[in-house]
């Protein structure tokens, strides 16, 4: 037990009693979800998608005001800024090149499509440092909203298919 990791900490303080009552609670929710997120990446890995619907799936997900949704829904993608552009490539170009992007559940799958969009900013983005990665990624930064993004278009496209992207 001295190497175990993803530990939870209670001091024993007056209010160590309500601390381990809480604690128990969220091991309960992280349960729950865990095996409701299973079914969902589950169900995800057995719905075929298209390398246009993933890239235009990655637009949407990343995008980060009005005039750019206006502009990718009017097919202006030449109003689209270089950043925006060289941010969504390298997305796409990690779900179709990173080898855990190339497994059967993965490859051509709504599944793959969300990693495409978690795995660039785990895995591709520059932070400053460390604290700047996790605060994006855990605490409501950019990665975690672009995440919570593409899960609602992921579950948008497994549901009702291209019509959630509104491809023309």
């Amino acid at each position: 037990m001295k190497n175990h990791s993803n530990a939870v900490k209670i001091r024993h303080t007056a209010n160590a009693k309500v601390r381990l009552e809480q604690a128990h609670k969220v091991i309960g929710i992280s349960c729950q979800l865990s095996a409701q997120l299973e079914q969902v990446f589950n169900r995800w890995a057995k719905v075929r998608i298209t390398d246009r619907e993933v890239k235009k799936l990655i637009q949407l997900a990343m995008i980060p005001n009005k005039e750019v949704l206006q502009n990718i829904q009017a097919g202006k993608d030449d109003e689209l800024s270089t950043c925006f552009k060289i941010m969504c490539d390298n997305a796409f170009e990690y779900g179709l090149t990173n080898p855990s992007q190339q497994l059967e559940t993965t490859k051509g799958t709504v599944f793959g499509a969300y990693n495409a969009v978690t795995g660039y900013f785990q895995n591709v983005r520059s932070y400053r440092d460390d604290e700047s990665k996790i605060k994006s990624i855990l605490f409501g930064g950019t990665a975690q909203i672009r995440a919570q993004s593409a899960f609602n278009l992921c579950e948008a496209f497994a549901t009702s298919g291209s019509n959630a992207l509104h491809l023309n």
